[in-house]
């Protein structure tokens, strides 16, 4: 009978150990199935500050496991598009706004409640926002100042121009008393036309043949063909622009505080001569600006556990200590009122350019929106710019047809938009 009851206990202590190895096993299980999937782009440099921030996230939020994957730049678009597709997806990733909205356009994307998203500036959340919701939290900005050559300035006796109607006007006596043209332009590289058409309210497959944008095509016609700025504006790109600073060719760039250090470090006679001013505006006043941003896959996992690790990632204290290590332009409020954001000593040209760049953030609407053929709209603007600076037809004629094509690519888009909602 005791040998009965030892055997009885045997079980029944086998059977309490078995329940406790199994509840470990889901519980273990649990925390796996917390575990977010994150995606930088090209971020491994800053890998000790992405690293800090995740292990304070999961100390404070231990049933959270955060699983990080850089991803080179170059493969990002690639590699998102297959993966929002699939049935498992990254739980947060890393993009641009333009490919963003692409994907929002594809309906790929989780819808964010604009409710938890005041910790930033509110004119960025506008600008990401897609038929009037949104779908991507911003991460950092980048805003252009207008980087220029004292000593050139100088020796014309003019001051540096804040809009672009003020750089035609003083184009030609920098040319006639410094030998260096006022600036290259490259407006055939990227959206760079279009961002400033959008400076003149032209935006639009609808407006690209109006009396302004002609108007505004007709302005750089008009340098270009008297030799005021360089004839390859019209084909090279903003590293060969940078060039032509560093060698003094020409008096102003326009580019992000980040390439002062490459002045300084290639043309350091060139750099003692440079200061910094506020970006070239058109009619609107409005500034230009850059973005990337994170996104939330539809099909991702881990909703709410990717948008609560953003908003941290976003916070004042994590965006000042990226800042920091990297020259960006924080979104978050309480970052921008920073001394970091709002004070510069004369002798510290980067401090002065980080400043210029978060004041300009408070004026960027209306944002340039990205379309879903973005790419080959981009192209009909390049060759346009291109045919009317080399006076190849009238202006007009031009962007009437560019306008008309513009039109063909929004209404195929939309008949492969309905189409693929019909199959799904």
């Amino acid at each position: 009978m005791k040998k009965f009851f030892v055997s009885i206990g045997l079980i029944l202590l086998l059977g309490l150990i078995f329940t406790a190895v199994k509840y470990n096993f889901h519980s273990t299980g649990e925390k796996t199935q917390n575990e977010v999937v994150f995606w930088t782009l090209q971020m491994s440099d800053f890998s000790e500050y992405i690293n800090g921030v995740i292990k304070e996230f999961e100390a404070q939020n231990p049933d959270i496991k955060i699983k990080w994957i850089d991803v080179p730049f170059s493969e990002g678009e690639k590699r998102t598009l297959a993966s929002v597709l699939s049935d498992n997806p990254p739980d947060l990733i890393n993009l641009n706004p333009d490919f963003s909205a692409i994907l929002a356009q594809k309906g790929a994307l989780y819808e964010i409640d604009e409710n938890s998203t005041g910790q930033f500036v509110p004119q960025i959340i506008e600008t990401l926002k897609y038929n009037g919701k949104l779908y991507s939290i911003p991460w950092y900005a980048t805003s252009a100042v207008t980087i220029y050559n004292k000593k050139l300035f100088n020796k014309a006796g003019l001051q540096v121009p804040e809009t672009y109607t003020q750089m035609s006007n003083i184009a030609k006596q920098i040319k006639e008393k410094t030998n260096a043209y006022i600036w290259l332009p490259n407006i055939s590289e990227n959206d760079t036309m279009l961002r400033i058409l959008n400076k003149y309210g032209v935006n639009s497959a609808e407006n690209i043949n109006s009396t302004k944008s002609v108007e505004v095509f007709n302005f750089f016609k008009t340098l270009y063909i008297n030799d005021l700025i360089p004839k390859e504006s019209i084909t090279q790109t903003h590293r060969e622009a940078l060039e032509k600073y560093m060698a003094e060719n020409i008096a102003l760039f326009q580019a992000g505080a980040n390439f002062l250090n490459m002045i300084k470090e290639n043309a350091p006679s060139t750099y003692t001569n440079t200061d910094v001013s506020v970006q070239l505006t058109g009619d609107l006043g409005q500034y230009d600006f850059s973005l990337m941003n994170f996104i939330i896959p539809l099909k991702a996992k881990h909703k709410q556990e990717a948008l609560k690790f953003a908003l941290f990632l976003t916070n004042e204290k994590n965006q000042l200590e990226l800042a920091k290590l990297t020259n960006i332009i924080a979104v978050n409020k309480s970052s921008l009122q920073n001394d970091f954001y709002t004070k510069y000593d004369n002798s510290d040209l980067m401090a002065k350019a980080r400043v210029i760049s978060a004041k300009q953030l408070k004026k960027i609407q209306p944002a340039l929106k990205s379309e879903r053929n973005q790419k080959e709209i981009n192209t009909l603007i390049n060759s346009a710019v291109q045919e009317i600076l080399l006076n190849k037809q009238k202006t007009p004629s031009v962007l009437d047809r560019v306008s008309k094509d513009w039109k063909l690519l929004n209404s195929g888009s939309r008949t492969r938009q309905k189409q693929a909602s019909q199959t799904s």
